[in-house]
This record gives structure tokens, C-alpha cells and sequence, in this order.
């Protein structure tokens, strides 16, 4: 056992003394005519390549399995026998050699799961009730503990802000390089790292349990977890050593020809066949990890790559599930005025229309008016000023407070309307200044990335929501969506899943991962676009931490080029192992030139799949901006 283990961990060295020992043979015999240096230095080659593949060849035997490295293993101890020293000392160093290649390149393409655990925080700056501040160990911080992160600071937790603000790099949770603004009571995630700013965080979880833990667990899985193209290479591969171990005793049988059978045997090897599923499946996933797209799994991947119907959801995924202002229309002699008005009303409620109305005025460079009369809420309707003079909400608070509506001002409340707004009314002394229509932000990467997806085999794209019918179809009109289907609870739109999967359809549902739960479970392939939600994680087989419709057309692609992928390596080493048994037969391949051409194929494949971790995400145009707010 302990023999074992030392061979192991030192296989490479071995490898590399193989090689050295090869070439002073080659040196002594060709150039220096000293056989009684290159002979002895052939065999002790041989001597040394044997002892892992035997080892390893053993070890599979003990467990009932007859693998590749028995076929080696017979194949070096014939040559040994006849001895072709030469061949068996090049055919264990071609084979550990092709080892030593495939575990660099699973290695390189495992690098962002490695990346991404070396980044994981292991130490945390703790604030107690006194305001004492202490360093501890990342697994000692409880959920509730305030957590204090300085500029250029790692997050060592997931949590929310409760005090400070700053621009925080993501780019380890969502792929996305671009800092990203945050404020009291938004959250963070453990492995962000803090741009600027001081900030003060109260824990919701640590470790494993965090954002940045579930990624790297889920990595791993995925990457470890055999496409059905592995498993059925798997399948394959333990019946097919057998068959050849048969038919080179066969080939000694009929043609006494003991060299022959054993070069079947080398031949026969299907080295390229093992390796080339799982490096592509590897690769695959690595690449989209790198680029915030987590897939659970080579299953995943195939079944992604078949998927012809993509469903969505409006809120959350087709839109940002943030309200902006649409439309400002002014009627009144003093625009900016009754704007500082209304900005000032609205700062005193946390509504998400009054937000988004604040926002817009602030980025029209108005400021709020500072001397502003005590106000009421009126419920369902809007705020007043104790006197009426200041009216803020909707067409109902006007009617109860007799403010006329003039055409003009109707015609532009029917505008918003008809787009799905929300709108937001201003009087003054029974005066109506001010109609604003909200709505939620239609994502500014939709129609590019709708189209692309189309491009690339999404033969139809429906969406389903609760929302309302207008507001839903004027979404839907500025996007590629062949169908709408509105006003509807989570199971309707479970019902409409199944309505696609029982016509023959490959059906991808897209949602935030929250009120979508049963959806993303019942589709062929449940998308999360959400920012690591918890749900989106657990629930869906494919997960965009970068919530955006680039990484939704890029995971598309990348598992179509995955399966893609892996096909052909299929096709280069079956094709391969067939073209070597025919040049076998026709005297043009012997063992030395066989095993050569055999190796060759591994780096072929090896190299093939190495393709996919140079794929980049979605290259698209200029986005649409399909948000552009309008003043009259």
C-alpha cells in the first residue's frame, strides 16, 4: 500500500526519467554505437513505466473491473518478452505521458474552481456591542454579528449593508468585472471585494452556507458529474477492453504471431475515447463558471443544448424588477419648481413609485424643496398637504379633491396607460402640473440577447406573468416574443410548461428563482436569473449569477459547443483506433508507430476540448435602449 502510494505521488518524476533513460538509449545506440549502454537503458525504462500501469492496472482488477492499463500492462510484458525493449519502454512513457497531460488539462481547466477557493475569505473583522473590533476566523462568525469591511477589504459573509456605502467588485459571484454601487440595506456577498468605502455589514450566513460557498460546491459537483455521453463511453469502455484482450489472443491463436497480438492489444487501447467526454464536460462547465453561469452537471449541459422552447417570466427576469420613470409631462408655467415639489413629497415615503419618481428628478439635477407643510397619507390614494393645497398620488385623490383634468393632460395619462405606467399625479391648488408614468425597467440586454438565442436554435420564446395584459404586451412588443400569456398564478404557468413539454418540446423556463420555484422544477431545464438567491441555487439546473440575457445567450452556445464538442472527440478516437487495426492489417502501422499515433490522438482531443475554455461570452451590438425616458 505504501508502495503504491510512493509510485503515485511520484509518477511524474518517473515519467521524466523514462524519458531521459529513452533518449541517453537512443544517443548510446544511434550516434555513439553503444549497445551495451542502450539495451540496459531500454529495459530499466521499461522496468520503471511498467510498475504504475501495473499498479494502477492491480488495483482495478481488485475491484472487478478490467481496465486500459491491463491491456498496457499485457502488452508491455509481451514486448519485454520478445525482447522488443524499445517498444515497451516508448509505449509506457507515450501512455504515463498522456496521463501526465490529462491531469495538467483537467487541472487548467478546473483553474476557476481553484481560483475561486483560494479567494475565499478566512478571516473576519467582528464589531461587538461596545464598538470593539476583533479579528477572527471566518467560521466563528455567527449569523447577526456585525461585520466591519475596510477599502480594498474581501466580504467574509453573505449579509446586508446597516451601515457605510461603497462600489463593490463582484466579479468572483457574478463574472461581472464592473463595480457595483451599493447603500444601507442592500446586500453583499462573501468573496466581493469592497473598491471604496467603509462598510458595516450584519451577518445572514457564513461558510458553506454563504453565496460564494454554494458556487464553489456546486462547481465542483457539476464538473465531477458524467454526461450521459461519459456514461455511455463508461458503459462502452467495460465491455470494450474485454473484447479486444479477446481478440488479440484470437490474433496469437490463428497467426502464432505473438509480436502481432500484442501490438492489437497496444493498439487497441481506447485512451483518446476515455478522456475526451470528461475533458470536454470539464471544460464546458469551467468556462461558465468563469463567467458567472453555473451548470449542475454534464446532464445539465446535454439537455440545454437541446432545449428549442425558452418560456420566461416578466418581472425579475425579462424587466430588472426596478422602477424607473418612463415619461414626464408638465402643465404649468414653472416645470422645475412643481418638479422640486414633487421630488420633495416623495422623498418623505419609501414607496417604489416615489423612489424611482426621486431618482429621476436627482438625475435632472433639481433639488428638492426644502420647506415642505406637514402631510397625510391617504390610504390606496396618495398624499395631501393638511390644507389640500398639495396633492400627490392618483387620479383618485384628484377626483376627491374636485381637481380638473384638462385634455391634454388626459391624453398623456391615457399614453402611460396604454404603455402598462403606473402613473403619479401632481396638483397644486386644485391645479393638475405634473403627470408622471412608472414602470419596471426592461432589461437593456433583452432584445440582443433574445435574438441571439433565437440565433442560435431557440425556435420560440413565451412569456408568462401575473402581471396585466397591457402591461405585458407593451414588454413583450419591444422583444423578439412570439407568445404572451398574462394575468396568470405560478400554477398556470406550470400548467403552460407541461401544455409545451407533452407537444414534444425542449422547454427551458426562465425566472428569478423565488415565486417561479415550481416552474423552474417542472421544465426540461430551469434557468435561475437572479443575483445567487438561495432558491434560484437550489431549484434551478442552471444558474446566471451574473443576471443578464449576454450570459443566458452565452450558456445557450456553450452548451451547444460542449455536447458538440464532445461528439467529435468520439468520432477522433474511435476513428482513430479503427484507422490504426486497418493500418495493422495492411503492415503500413507497427507498435512503436501505433502508440505514437495513438498518444497523438489523446493531445488531439485533449486539445480539442481546450477549445471551449476560449469561448467568450455573447459579442453583441449596442444595446437598444429600450428605456429612453422622454420629457414633454
Amino acid at each position: 500500500m505504501k508502495f503504491n502510494i510512493w509510485v503515485q505521488k511520484h509518477q511524474n518524476q518517473m515519467t521524466a526519467a523514462i524519458a531521459i533513460l529513452i533518449v541517453i538509449s537512443l544517443i548510446s545506440d544511434y550516434l555513439l554505437k553503444l549497445p551495451m549502454i542502450s539495451t540496459p537503458a531500454m529495459i530499466i525504462a521499461s522496468i520503471i513505466g511498467a510498475i504504475p500501469v501495473f499498479l494502477h492496472a492491480w488495483t482495478a482488477l481488485m475491484n472487478k473491473v478490467i481496465s486500459i492499463e491491463l491491456l498496457v500492462t499485457i502488452a508491455v510484458i509481451g514486448a519485454f518478452v520478445i525482447g522488443e525493449y524499445e517498444e515497451s519502454a516508448v509505449v509506457t512513457f507515450l501512455f504515463l505521458f498522456g496521463s501526465y497531460l490529462e491531469q495538467r488539462t483537467l487541472q487548467k481547466t478546473r483553474s476557476s474552481v481553484k481560483n475561486l477557493t483560494k479567494m475565499a475569505p478566512t478571516t473576519a473583522e467582528v464589531v461587538d456591542e461596545d464598538g470593539n473590533i476583533e479579528t477572527v476566523d471566518v467560521d466563528d462568525v455567527d449569523e447577526g454579528d456585525h461585520v466591519i469591511v475596510k477599502p480594498g477589504g474581501q466580504i467574509p459573509v453573505d449579509g446586508k449593508i446597516i451601515e457605510g456605502k461603497g462600489y463593490m467588485n463582484e466579479a468572483s459571484i457574478t463574472g461581472e468585472s464592473t463595480p457595483v454601487e451599493k447603500t444601507i440595506g442592500d446586500k453583499v456577498f462573501a468573496g466581493s471585494l469592497t473598491d471604496n468605502g467603509t462598510i458595516t455589514i450584519e451577518t445572514t450566513s457564513v461558510g458553506e452556507d454563504t453565496t460564494f460557498g454554494k458556487i464553489i460546491e456546486l462547481v465542483e459537483e457539476a464538473q465531477d458529474s458524467a454526461s450521459p455521453a461519459a456514461r455511455f463511453i463508461d458503459k462502452f469502455a467495460t465491455y470494450y477492453t474485454p473484447a479486444v484482450l479477446i481478440i488479440g489472443i484470437l490474433v496469437w491463436i490463428f497467426t502464432q504471431d505473438f509480436p502481432l497480438a500484442i501490438t492489437v492489444l497496444v493498439l487497441g487501447c481506447p485512451g483518446a475515447l476515455v478522456i475526451g467526454a470528461p475533458v470536454s464536460n470539464v471544460a464546458g462547465i469551467g468556462n461558465g463558471a468563469k463567467n458567472g453561469i453555473l451548470m449542475k452537471g454534464g446532464n445539465a449541459v446535454n439537455t440545454f443544448s437541446k432545449v428549442d422552447t425558452l418560456v420566461l417570466d416578466k418581472t425579475g427576469t425579462l424587466t430588472t424588477g426596478q422602477m424607473s420613470v418612463t415619461k414626464l409631462s408638465h402643465f404649468g408655467t414653472d416645470k422645475e419648481s412643481d418638479m422640486a415639489l414633487l421630488s420633495a413629497v416623495e422623498g418623505t415615503s419609501d414607496h417604489p413609485l416615489g423612489r424611482a419618481i426621486v431618482k429621476y428628478i436627482e438625475a435632472e439635477n433639481v433639488t428638492a424643496t426644502k420647506d415642505l407643510p406637514e402631510l397625510d397619507t391617504v390610504k390606496g390614494q396618495g398624499l395631501q398637504s393638511n390644507d389640500g393645497d398639495i396633492l400627490v398620488g392618483n387620479e383618485r385623490l384628484m377626483k376627491a379633491n374636485n381637481v380638473e383634468i384638462s385634455k391634454d393632460a388626459r391624453q398623456a395619462m391615457n399614453d402611460r396607460v396604454n404603455q402598462g405606467d403606473s402613473i403619479v399625479l401632481l396638483a397644486v391648488n386644485k391645479e393638475l402640473k405634473l403627470v408622471v408614468g412608472v414602470n419596471d425597467q426592461l432589461r437593456p440586454d433583452a432584445f440582443e440577447g433574445l435574438t441571439a438565442l433565437k440565433k442560435a436554435g431557440i425556435k420560440r420564446v413565451v412569456m408568462l406573468t401575473g402581471d396585466n395584459k397591457l402591461a405585458a404586451q407593451h414588454v413583450a412588443d419591444r422583444l423578439p416574443v412570439d407568445e404572451v400569456h398574462a394575468e396568470l398564478l405560478p400554477e398556470q404557468k406550470v400548467d403552460f410548461v407541461k401544455k409545451f413539454t407533452d407537444e414534444g418540446h425542449h422547454v427551458a423556463f426562465v425566472g428569478d428563482g423565488i415565486n417561479d420555484s415550481p416552474s423552474l422544477a417542472t421544465a426540461d431545464i430551469g434557468i435561475g436569473m437572479g443575483t445567487g438567491t438561495d432558491v434560484a441555487i437550489e431549484t434551478a439546473d442552471v444558474v446566471l449569477v451574473k443576471s443578464s440575457f449576454d450570459a443566458l445567450a452565452h450558456a445557450y452556445v456553450l452548451a451547444k459547443k460542449t455536447v458538440a464538442n464532445t461528439k467529435e472527440n468520439i468520432i477522433i478516437a474511435v476513428g482513430t483506433v479503427a484507422l490504426l487495426l486497418l493500418g495493422l492489417l495492411v503492415g503500413v502501422i507497427h507498435m512503436a508507430s501505433g502508440m505514437f499515433v495513438h498518444e497523438f490522438s489523446i493531445l488531439v482531443v485533449i486539445f480539442n476540448a481546450m477549445r471551449l475554455l476560449r469561448i467568450k461570452t455573447f459579442n453583441k451590438s449596442p444595446k437598444l435602449d429600450v428605456n429612453q425616458v422622454e420629457t414633454a
